[in-house]
């Protein structure tokens, strides 16, 4: 079974052909990409390769994500850098996805509806309490970058004193 608990980047190069869907499906049952919201971003969201510390997703940007002027809206491209970076944290090795520091994108170009697009997410760094990685959205059809994030995570884990 593919674990993405956060093991050591060892045991994340193991990830067999098959063991994809099922180490994302663990990503999801811990509650990441499974709040409203975020089933409403990531719907259609395809995994196309997953190593230690990267991985790509392709998707087809769909209306309901689009503003007036059928342009994927700028807040629906952040959610999806939060929701990838955080993936791409837990890919890294993380015990946790831990809680969001800073997220910054900058919008290049237009993403268009009905649009193929890849996201690739990249670990720049993953250390005992801060991960940072960087998130480049590119047009499928000409590899031309769209957009380009970095997200940062508070990672350490944190007795509540309730």
């Amino acid at each position: 079974m593919a674990k993405l608990e956060g093991g050591s980047v060892d045991q994340m190069a193991k990830l067999e052909d098959g063991s994809v869907d099922e180490a994302m499906g663990e990503w999801h049952e811990r509650g990441v990409g499974t709040r409203p919201f975020d089933a409403l971003t990531v719907a259609g969201l395809r995994v196309d390769a997953i190593e230690p510390g990267r991985a790509l997703f392709s998707f087809t940007v769909p209306a309901r994500l689009t503003n007036t002027r059928k342009h994927m809206h700028g807040g629906a491209l952040a959610s999806l850098v939060d929701l990838v970076g955080s993936a791409v944290i837990f890919v890294g090795g993380s015990a946790t996805t831990g809680v969001s520091l800073d997220i910054t994108v900058s919008y290049l170009n237009a993403v268009h509806a009905n649009e193929e697009i890849e996201i690739e997410a990249k670990v720049l760094s993953i250390g005992e309490m801060i991960g940072c990685v960087t998130v480049e959205v590119r047009r499928k059809a000409t590899s031309e970058v769209l957009a380009h994030g970095r997200h940062t995570k508070y990672l350490a884990t944190i007795a509540s004193k309730m």
